[in-house]
């Protein structure tokens, strides 16, 4: 079964990935990162594939669903507000400069 093969997987792991998926992409992620991500969240919480019989009956842990959502903020509280700005301002500029760049590219 060559890498990347989601036949093992069964239904219920695909649709969980799907959903993460989503999640992440409405966040702004790009489609191939967010696709990785979602289902090592997935290989993470159920042990991988299951539709073999390997690994039957163990339980499910949701702790890597939950981990993304404590850590979120957590760099930004321990900055001051100046620094916080400045990052708001250089990130902006990067948006600006690469909304321009995909334009370009576009015409």
């Amino acid at each position: 079964m060559p890498r990347g093969d989601k036949s093992s997987y069964t239904d219920k792991q695909k649709r969980q990935a799907e959903h993460i998926e989503a999640g992440y992409e409405d966040r702004g992620m790009p489609a191939s990162e967010a696709e990785r991500r979602a289902w090592a969240t997935v290989n993470k919480e159920t042990g991988g594939g299951k539709k073999s019989g390997s690994g039957r009956g163990h339980p499910e842990s949701h702790e890597p669903s939950r981990t993304g959502g404590k850590r979120g903020g957590t760099a930004a509280a321990s900055r001051s507000p100046e620094e916080r700005s400045a990052s708001a301002r250089k990130a902006a500029a990067t948006r600006k400069r690469n909304a321009e760049e995909s334009k370009l590219k576009s015409t």
